[in-house]
């Protein structure tokens, strides 16, 4: 866990999903790669030609950019995909509940967290699979609103999820921390904004943040 730009009065926490609140590589992969193999279809290509061509655009994308990251829908947009095509190709093409189960340990923990804070997932996945997800892992009841893909047709890293995600909280920049797997798509823009950020390298570094909020804030 890095912890960035750490807020005096936390009042809300913006949590990403993927990779974040569940650990399950295969299932990150099979996100990201169903697409792509969709894609191929598309073009008719064959699925190693498109991965080529995503991983070739991945690093120009970072040569350009100091090394950052891009989303798979704003490198999708270069190839002519629109956020909206994007959005229905991510409620058809994976189900979360054939990968992810129940996770008690979460539910605890973002539990002990909606005592304090706001809790809110900003997720470049559209809101009903980002729902799926969260039914599946048993924490629908602790998130009280997801901002998706189709939202703000907005793929992170992007002001608009964010703005809105203070907006519905009532909280200012200065208040929200941003926690998520991934610096360049979670993390380096709510920092630009005033934002707080926790970067983590799955869901066991986020069971540790109620108690390190608690010491940090004690």
């Amino acid at each position: 866990m890095q912890i960035y730009q750490f807020p005096l009065h936390p009042k809300t926490l913006i949590f990403d999903i993927d990779s974040t609140l569940y650990t399950c590589p295969e299932y990150a992969h099979e996100q990201i790669d169903s697409q792509i193999r969709y894609f191929a279809t598309l073009r008719n290509i064959s699925p190693e030609d498109a991965r080529a061509l995503v991983s070739d655009y991945r690093k120009k994308w970072a040569q350009e950019h100091n090394g950052a990251r891009i989303s798979l829908g704003n490198l999708l947009l270069s190839f002519g995909i629109s956020i909206e095509e994007s959005i229905e190709w991510r409620k058809t093409l994976f189900n979360p509940a054939d990968y992810l189960h129940t996770d008690s340990k979460l539910k605890e923990t973002l539990t002990k967290l909606s005592l304090h804070y706001n809790l809110v997932c900003v997720t470049n996945n559209p809101v009903e699979p980002a729902q799926k997800t969260l039914d599946a892992l048993g924490v629908s009841e602790q998130i009280q609103l997801i901002i998706g893909l189709d939202t703000c047709f907005k793929s992170k890293p992007a002001v608009e999820p964010l703005e809105l995600a203070m907006e519905k909280t009532q909280s200012t920049a200065g208040e929200c921390i941003s926690i998520g797997d991934r610096y360049d798509i979670d993390i380096a823009l709510p920092l630009k904004m005033g934002m707080g950020g926790i970067l983590v390298s799955g869901v066991e570094e986020v069971y540790a943040i109620p108690e390190f909020l608690e010491g940090a804030l004690s």
